[in-house]
């Protein structure tokens, strides 16, 4: 469901990038794996840290202790607002952390500022 939401989210905003979506942990690790293999490296990763089968923060981990991934942004888009998730997200290397509003508007806006920060103004490393 939050999938879905946040497709419609990006796709009210004619956001023109493309997406890929993993649904767990190890959906996103085999993404990994194509990257190596010569895959387009993505812009941004948006990010869950509650994940099934390998969590979010598994993720974040291997992606920021890689060579050549590490310097891709990670947002951290999550339902969580604990303190400890955020201070262990940043403490692994994310770039924002975002608690996912519960409105569709709201969810829409924050949608528009992360398309239009990340990929609009942010400069990233070549």
């Amino acid at each position: 469901m939050d999938i879905d939401l946040t497709l419609r989210a990006f796709k009210k905003n004619n956001l023109v990038n493309t997406i890929h979506v993993a649904r767990n942990g190890v959906e996103a690790m085999e993404y990994v794996k194509r990257w190596d293999n010569g895959i387009e490296l993505p812009s941004l990763i948006l990010l869950d840290i509650k994940l099934p089968v390998m969590d979010g923060l598994e993720v974040l981990s291997v992606l920021k202790k890689h060579e050549t991934y590490r310097t891709i942004p990670v947002v951290i888009l999550t339902s969580s607002s604990d303190n400890i998730d955020i201070k262990k997200a940043y403490a692994l290397g994310a770039n924002s952390y975002i608690v996912k509003p519960v409105d569709f508007v709201r969810f829409v806006d924050v949608a528009t500022q992360i398309e239009s920060y990340w990929n609009t103004l942010n400069v990233p490393s070549k």
